[in-house]
């Protein structure tokens, strides 16, 4: 408790900088080095290809989302007694679908197969800078989403670093902050013992800060972690075509209609009841705030709120064009870690059910992860600091207009 404590300030310090008015510097000249393959790689089974295949595989465009594509989430993959392979630890490889062991077979980690989602911000934080860390929590979490709606078992969002089996006889760049179950059933045991980093390049100071920052939050977590069991939420066809939309396709001005806007923010509150609120702004001739409010939508507000979402979401002055925009909203200025990386992982897991929703809806859309002063409690008249929009979908009406 008292650890977590002194983590706090420094954690809360990088959340205001996130979202704060500061512009990013130009993008740092940071280099990707592609992992050393000493093998061709295993085949994915047949009891986890479509899990894998349907929410993970591809290159720059792949079924989860991530913030400019750039993907700095990776699965490795714990395997034991019922997953189709060899015990042990393996490097699942998107572009080929293929998986890499992790050194020889070893002593079981799990039962089942268990993915972990380690995240490595590099990428992401040469190109977004100081505002790169909470959108790699988001990609995180809509990565579960996808593996969830392919037909993953369980997921936990809050297991503490330390309680996750390390890679046997190696170090890892990767941070994990969840982990999915991806079979029916099985469980996690204890790992090989941790190996210390080796040595390598120091990173710029703020990719360091970054990686940081994620540490901590990676810590921060539960010995046991809280476990909620998966439900399929989306056809394997749906799931492979969710893509973001081009901005243009979704200024047009155009909301949907009232009963689908509810079927949108229903996807996103009933995939994540303990996460952030969960708001509409809808633009069109009525422009109003709204919530859910049983079955319905209740009015929060009224006037021209996409023209101040436009300002707040990185100045993006489509989004004053656009239909409508779901808002993830919570993660209070005084967040502990636990609270920042729950908040922030359950707005992408919602996020992404609701983006697969809306495209089995028909419905064009694109999540929008980076906010500055976007503290909707403070428009609204309530106290500062305590209700922030931490997440977005922005989406439409489809071309047709009949929804």
């Amino acid at each position: 408790m008292a650890a977590a404590a002194l983590l706090a300030p420094s954690v809360a310090a990088a959340l205001a900088l996130a979202r704060s008015a500061r512009v990013p510097g130009p993008d740092l000249p940071y280099r990707p080095v592609a992992p050393r393959r000493r093998d061709e790689g295993l085949p994915v089974p047949a009891a986890l290809d479509p899990v894998l295949r349907n929410s993970v595989a591809g290159g720059r465009f792949r079924p989860a989302a991530s913030a400019g594509a750039l993907h700095p989430v990776s699965v490795r993959l714990l395997a034991g007694p019922g997953a189709g392979l060899p015990t042990g630890q393996y490097a699942y490889e998107p572009g080929a679908h293929r998986l890499h062991p992790l050194g020889p077979p070893s002593a079981p980690v799990a039962r089942g197969a268990f993915a972990v989602l380690e995240v490595a911000p590099e990428r992401t934080v040469a190109h977004y800078r100081h505002r790169a860390w909470p959108l790699t929590l988001l990609d995180a979490g809509h990565t579960v989403a996808a593996l969830v709606a392919a037909g993953a078992g369980a997921y936990c969002l809050d297991l503490a670093a330390g309680a996750v089996p390390r890679p046997p006889g190696r170090r890892t760049d990767g941070i994990p902050l969840a982990i999915v179950r991806l079979t029916a059933d099985g469980e996690l045991s204890d790992g090989p013992p941790a190996v210390q980093d080796g040595h390598r390049a120091a990173p710029h100071p703020e990719i360091a800060r970054a990686r940081g920052i994620l540490r901590l939050l990676a810590a921060a977590g539960d010995r046991h972690g809280t476990w909620y069991t998966a439900r399929r939420s989306a056809h394997p066809a749906v799931v492979r075509a969710r893509r973001s939309a081009d901005p243009a396709a979704l200024a047009t001005g155009r909301p949907p209609s009232r009963g689908v806007l509810r079927r949108v923010l229903t996807a996103a509150r009933a995939a994540a009841p303990g996460g952030p609120e969960w708001w509409l702004a809808v633009g069109g001739d009525r422009p109003a705030l709204l919530t859910g409010a049983g079955p319905g939508l209740r009015t929060e507000a009224v006037g021209p709120v996409l023209d101040t979402l436009a300002v707040r979401a990185a100045g993006q002055g489509w989004i004053a064009r656009t239909g409508a925009v779901l808002l993830a909203v919570g993660c209070p200025s005084d967040a502990g870690p636990n609270r920042i990386r729950r908040d922030h992982l359950l707005a992408g897991y919602g996020i992404g059910h609701a983006q697969l929703a809306a495209t089995a809806l028909g419905l064009p859309a694109r999540p929008v992860g980076s906010w500055q002063g976007a503290d909707l409690g403070a428009d609204l008249g309530g106290p500062a600091g305590r209700r922030w929009i931490v997440h977005g979908l922005a989406f439409a009406a489809p071309p047709d207009g009949h929804r």
